[in-house]
């Protein structure tokens, strides 16, 4: 077991749950339904992502470059769930922030990446 990973896991869920619960209960007479609909987006890939570390962490004997997959997926999910938090809350902090707009792609793609390595890893494992 690699305890980082299952520990970055559980943060991403434990802040994932508490973000989307924040999300349903105080922000929706605040924000807008799509601006709703983007925090549970963000949500949504946190918690899948923190579900996947804690699954290689726990596996961390059978999946080769395991370290760079997790750290993918830990930097992925930073930009593409931060920068959708940061997104979708700017009005409601009054601070423009839409400069931020290139990294949620940036972060989508370094996550498909870490998917396309799990995979090719994940076929090499022998029963």
């Amino acid at each position: 077991m690699k305890s980082n990973f299952v520990l970055f896991g559980g943060v991403f869920i434990l802040l994932g749950i508490l973000l989307g619960a924040f999300g349903a209960h105080s922000l929706k007479d605040h924000m807008s339904f799509e601006e709703i609909q983007s925090i549970k987006t963000g949500v949504q890939y946190q918690i899948y992502h923190g579900l996947a570390l804690m699954l290689i962490g726990f596996n961390v004997d059978k999946i080769k470059k395991n370290a760079i997959i997790c750290c993918g997926f830990i930097l992925g999910t930073l930009l593409f769930s931060g920068s959708i938090y940061l997104l979708s809350l700017d009005v409601f902090m009054a601070i423009n922030l839409g400069f931020l707009w290139p990294i949620t792609p940036i972060g989508g793609s370094i996550l498909i990446a870490s998917w396309v390595l799990f995979v090719v890893r994940a076929s090499e494992i022998k029963n």
